[in-house]
């Protein structure tokens, strides 16, 4: 799969969450301080971030994964294991 379908499944996901029209998702946006994602809602996008690739993301990495981009990078990373 490519990083721009990756990308682009992941910015519907994380509009669909947060509510934040896709257009508005700048990759390199912070998802808790640009677009006002709280805990809960990261949570949501990392649940189904992990439903969706069939990966698991461990809990104490949640906090530092806080761009599109940086899910995408997280992604890429997996898949090599």
């Amino acid at each position: 799969m490519s990083n721009a379908k990756i990308e682009e499944e992941l910015r519907q996901m994380v509009s669909e969450i947060t509510e934040v029209p896709v257009e508005k998702l700048n990759p390199e946006a912070d998802l808790f301080t640009d677009l006002g994602v709280d805990s809960l809602r990261a949570i949501e996008i990392v649940a189904a971030f992990e439903k969706r690739y069939k990966i698991t993301v461990p809990e104490k990495d949640i906090p530092n994964i806080r761009t599109l981009k940086q899910i995408i990078e997280y992604f890429k990373e997996a898949k090599k294991e």
